[in-house]
């Protein structure tokens, strides 16, 4: 069976390492990138199967990011993964124009994984 092939972004070392290698356990091939800059150049020359970002990265904004990378892959999903928190209506009316899911970065791993295993199969 082919494995799914995700690309995470995010600034945050120890989260792109515990989240990848928990994705990792549960049968997903994982590319970690801390930047906007990698993100676009790895995505230009090899498709992924999902992309997770975050919100709030270093050197660009991850929407604007989002963006670029739906330009490369508009039929890729993505969850968007952060720390900052929205008001409900804000991610019905607004977030969810230009990503497949969000969820805050205090979200069980398990819940991630149930998110990723819907986005990959819907």
């Amino acid at each position: 069976m082919k494995k799914n092939r995700i690309l995470m972004v995010d600034d945050e070392t120890e989260i792109r390492e515990l989240v990848g290698r928990f994705l990792e356990q549960n049968g997903f091939i994982v590319t970690g990138v801390s930047s906007a800059n990698e993100a676009l150049a790895l995505e230009s020359s090899s498709a992924h199967d999902l992309i997770i970002s975050d919100l709030l990265l270093e050197e660009s904004d991850g929407l604007e990011m989002i963006a670029q990378l739906k330009s490369i892959r508009p039929h890729t999903p993505v969850l968007l993964l952060t720390s900052v928190l929205f008001e409900p209506e804000v991610v019905k009316n607004d977030l969810s124009k230009k990503v497949s899911a969000y969820l805050p970065k205090t979200t069980p791993l398990t819940e991630v994984l149930a998110t990723i295993q819907r986005l990959l199969h819907h």
